[in-house]
């Protein structure tokens, strides 16, 4: 453990906590501050001025990254017939009905990453709600998961759909990528994931909406981007 402290501390040393970074100059940062054997993910961590209590407050949404998110993405569809079939074709991993919905409930399964379900599907996937909500995998028709469109929602899913949701405090969490990719290709992810953000400000909202971003590494320190220049 001490070796991963002595990594921290060192790149704790680029980071100045006080400061505000542009978004290239943050990226650059969480790139050089990732150290670990493994190709780090950059994470964005963007607090909004939103009571997510209410719920015309509430901030969720999905988008596809230009560079996707470097990660292999395993779809599982619930769908039947020729919507199965358009799954299949279209290079879900896993297809089924209630057969598989028995399989997450009696054995704990969760080999997969996504959730897409055909509307007439909800019934089944309904009853999936404990299980699947808490570890936010549950279908939605706000992110495009629950759509008779398969084919789209899993080839947006491999190109590198995200899907963003505030959390219960207030607060997005979402990855804009590999350390690998470089500062480039971080910043075009971040500047499309900071536009959908903006553009899903709840009417109800009133003051500052973007109150702090910081994108830090998997196992780095966040750098704090100034949230006026976001977009600059």
């Amino acid at each position: 453990m001490a070796k991963v402290g002595k990594k921290y501390q060192e790149s704790a040393k680029l980071v100045d906590r006080n400061a505000l970074y542009t978004s290239t100059e943050a990226l650059d940062l969480a790139v050089k501050t990732s150290k670990a054997k493994f190709d780090e993910t950059i994470e964005l961590a963007v607090r909004l001025g939103v009571d997510p209590r209410h719920a015309d407050q509430q901030v969720r949404g999905a988008v596809v990254l230009p560079h996707g998110t470097g990660k292999t993405v395993k779809v599982l569809v619930f769908a039947k017939g020729d919507k199965a079939k358009e799954a299949e074709a279209a290079g879900a991993e896993y297809v089924g009905a209630e057969e598989l919905a028995q399989k997450i409930q009696s054995q704990n399964w969760f080999d997969f990453d996504v959730v897409v379900a055909t509307p007439d599907m909800m019934g089944v996937v309904g009853r999936l709600g404990r299980i699947l909500g808490p570890k936010g995998l549950m279908p939605n028709p706000k992110s495009g998961t629950v759509t008779f469109d398969v084919a789209k929602a899993i080839n947006e899913i491999k190109a590198g759909k995200v899907e963003y949701r505030v959390d219960k405090t207030a607060i997005i969490h979402v990855p804009v990528g590999k350390a690998s990719f470089g500062v480039e290709k971080l910043g075009e992810n971040f500047r499309a994931l900071m536009e959908a953000i903006i553009k899903a400000k709840p009417a109800a909202v009133k003051g500052q909406y973007i109150k702090s971003i910081s994108v830090s590494s998997t196992m780095g320190p966040g750098a704090k981007i100034n949230p006026v220049k976001a977009l600059d």
